[in-house]
């Protein structure tokens, strides 16, 4: 079943890369007491997610952050070290915090799972953005199959 408005976030075990290595949160536990933003993509380094999907929600931080989001976190079926390289890459480290799903536990959790594996991927993320307010979803909007519109940066700006 599908994540909805007004849903929580589940309990899910992430990683994200730190200075001492990986570091497991929990989804709720993160979520938890704070104005978020998450964002979903496919992959890390794929060609929309690296020319567009981060580097709006980095170039829009600033004024995220004037609408009282505490947190942009962006979520890929990818592990901890790639989405490390992936932050550094894209400049995003101080400004979007940058979550692996691994083994797409929370993914499937929220029923926002795609199978690529026609393409080699295996399963992974849709592409989607949500609004979260202490750990209950406020805005979802998923996109359609190869489409880049509703996830935005600029989009979700105008939603908080």
């Amino acid at each position: 079943m599908t994540i909805k408005i007004g849903d929580k976030i589940p309990s899910v075990k992430l990683k994200h890369m730190t200075a001492d290595g990986p570091k497991e949160v929990m989804s709720d536990e993160l979520f938890a007491g704070k104005k978020a933003v998450l964002f979903a993509l496919p992959g890390a380094f794929t060609p929309t997610c690296s020319a567009k999907h981060v580097p709006g929600f980095v170039q829009n931080f600033e004024a995220l952050a004037g609408k009282g989001v505490d947190l942009i976190a962006c979520l890929s079926v990818n592990d901890a070290f790639v989405m490390g390289a992936w932050a550094k890459d894209q400049k995003a480290e101080d400004k979007v915090l940058m979550l692996a799903d691994g083994n797409a536990d929370f993914t499937k959790a929220v029923g926002l799972d795609a199978d690529f594996t026609g393409y080699g991927m295996g399963i992974r993320s849709q592409r989607y953005a949500m609004v979260i307010d202490d750990g209950v979803v406020k805005v979802l909007n998923v996109e359609k199959p190869g489409a880049f519109e509703v996830s935005t940066a600029e989009t979700i700006l105008a939603a908080v």
